[in-house]
């Protein structure tokens, strides 16, 4: 079985079980200040697990991209990928274990969809604990499946439990299916759940039956919700026998792209193979970044520096297998090619991946050559010392002032018959993680998806300033991103120049005059068609369902919009505008706060 047969076959299982198919959302999670990308594939459905209603119904199923960077510098291995599809389906307050269980079965083991053999398939339970009982409910509908016990296991909190996303909410135990490899167990206690390779994990059920409360109290919820997800790449690896993701269908294309731009030949070296590995997927999850309708570009913060960073490390082993010129576009394109079918987006942007690598890419490139120019300046003194060695706060400042990987800080040395001091590099490079580290929590602090009181005053208060820019400045006005925090809002907009102060002082106050109108906030569930035939404005790059929630905001603003808002504008305080400033080309940014 290939990919494209997984996801139409997933997909077609559930929708024949009443599941509405949605569509996945954007990599880049709007409104949502705890995180830079979409990181599964319930991300995008978590207000409506926390108790909104999904204009699509209770049943829902669709695949999703994501991008994890936590484990970015373990790709490279045969199994971390920094970009992944899952695919999910929901319950919203419908059906609950029993069902969720039996379908997923069902999905697993009929001959009909993945035909896993009954003796091959191992489950996790919650054990329980203190506070929440044993999930013997879950291990009950296991075994009336014919799961034997000894191949059902009951593990810790750390291992089979979600949430809550913040420190109070939902949350609950979940169930996992592992499929056995045939591997000789570890031990006497291995056991579906065991890291020792024998089972690996093709599927998680999450069964949100809990409201955590401030006093750490798990009360039952009236509205319980199932959570799934499913990794196309590595259910692919397990349904086809491979040690590895990179050995399937999905990546070979990408890897013989490597192999013809490099002239190395994948199986033959392991150093160059791990090169070849990062290459093709850091390669391809800046494909997918670069072609997602948000329109994100390579920069120094944020999700932008992130992207830059995938295709600098791509150069950078690219240069490892020999590769000396601009790389990266034509394997691309060969991305593009082999997954516009499912991801239309890739192909509508095409000419915008291109450009983006090509420029990136060369300008890393006179990154490299300053770097290299910087060494050679260096060089005369560094020859002095007698010991051959480069201190590691020299190899730093290549590196955090011209971006100067340490690798070829080494390689260099090398070359002059010195070393560099690398655990000096390393003691500074942990100092600058751990300030950037501290410095991310502080920017993205808060609960997953927060909808506390004055992150949906800000949400709401993006519409009427979004409004208000059009107003001023024009119709070509479009939100191109938004980031709301429980402190302030950030909003971009498509503009070409900056704005006056006089633009800037209209806009404030039209907004504040919306507020002391305290224009009542209503909304309707629409087709989006009737949605566009009202003169509601859509989000942007947003993927919408047939039918979507559309708020209306007195006789001032209509836009399509999943929510929450607040019931009337008064609630909102006074509006300030605090900065505006140049985000991205032909994109300017507001920040502004309520007080």
């Amino acid at each position: 079985m290939n990919a494209h047969e997984l996801r139409s076959k997933y997909i077609e299982f559930f929708v024949s079980r009443d599941h509405a198919l949605i569509q996945g959302k954007s990599l880049l999670p709007d409104n949502d200040p705890t995180v830079l990308f979409t990181t599964a594939g319930m991300h995008p459905l978590v207000p409506y697990l926390l108790g909104q209603e999904h204009p699509a119904g209770k049943r829902l199923t669709d695949y999703q991209k994501c991008i994890r960077t936590v484990d970015i510098d373990a790709v490279g291995d045969p199994s971390h990928l920094t970009f992944f599809e899952m695919l999910g389906n929901w319950s919203l307050g419908d059906y609950f274990k029993e069902e969720a269980i039996k379908m997923s079965f069902e999905f697993l083991t009929s001959p009909q969809y993945l035909g896993i053999p009954l003796e091959k398939l191992g489950v996790t339970v919650f054990e329980g604990d203190s506070t929440v009982p044993r999930d013997e409910e879950s291990a009950a509908v296991w075994k009336s499946l014919g799961i034997p016990e000894e191949r059902i296991s009951y593990r810790p909190r750390s291992d089979n439990w979600w949430g809550p996303a913040g420190t109070t909410g939902p949350c609950g135990p979940d169930s996992e299916m592992f499929i056995d490899m045939g591997k000789q167990p570890c031990g006497p206690d291995c056991a579906p759940g065991c890291a020792c390779g024998k089972w690996l994990e093709i599927w998680n059920d999450v069964f949100m039956q809990y409201n955590k409360t401030a006093d750490g109290v798990y009360e039952p919820l009236a509205r319980t919700c199932v959570d799934t997800g499913m990794g196309i790449e590595r259910t692919i690896t397990i349904l086809n026998g491979k040690k590895s993701v990179y050995d399937t269908e999905i990546f070979a294309p990408i890897i013989a792209a490597v192999e013809k731009a490099s002239s190395h030949t994948y199986g033959t070296d392991p150093e160059k193979d791990k090169s070849t590995r990062i290459i093709a997927d850091h390669t391809r999850a800046a494909t997918f970044i670069l072609g997602d309708p948000s329109g994100l570009s390579p920069s120094n913060v944020g999700a932008g520096y992130v992207l830059r960073r995938l295709i600098r490390r791509a150069v950078r082993h690219g240069r490892k297998l020999g590769i000396e010129g601009i790389m990266l576009s034509p394997i691309a394109r060969v991305i593009i090619e082999q997954l516009s079918s499912p991801y239309p987006e890739l192909a509508q942007n095409k000419a915008f991946i291109i450009k983006e690598f090509d420029k990136e890419e060369a300008k890393f490139l006179e990154t490299l050559f300053k770097g290299e120019r910087e060494f050679e300046k260096l060089l005369p003194n560094l020859l002095k010392d007698p010991r051959r060695l480069m201190s590691g706060r020299l190899a730093f400042k290549l590196y955090d002032t011209y971006g100067f990987p340490i690798e070829l800080t080494e390689e260099l040395a090398a070359e002059q018959g010195m070393t560099v001091n690398r655990t000096e590099f390393d003691d500074a490079f942990k100092k600058h993680q751990d300030l950037s580290r501290a410095g991310s929590e502080q920017r993205f602090k808060g609960g997953l998806a927060d909808q506390g009181d004055m992150s949906v005053k800000y949400h709401t208060a993006t519409h009427l300033m979004h409004q208000a820019l059009r107003t001023v400045l024009g119709n070509h006005v479009a939100q191109k991103g938004s980031n709301i925090t429980a402190e302030r809002m950030r909003f971009d907009f498509s503009h070409n120049v900056p704005m006056s102060s006089e633009e800037l002082a209209r806009v404030e106050a039209i907004v504040n005059e919306q507020i002391k109108r305290d224009l009542p906030v209503i909304m309707n569930v629409m087709s989006l068609e009737e949605a566009k035939n009202t003169g509601a404005i859509a989000l942007f790059g947003e993927k919408y369902e047939p039918q979507v929630k559309v708020y209306t905001i007195g006789d001032f603003s209509k836009e399509v919009c999943g929510g929450p808002h607040v019931e009337r504008t008064g609630m909102l305080g006074v509006f300030k505008i605090q900065k505006e400033q140049s985000s991205s080309a032909g994109v300017r940014r507001i920040r502004a706060v309520l007080e």
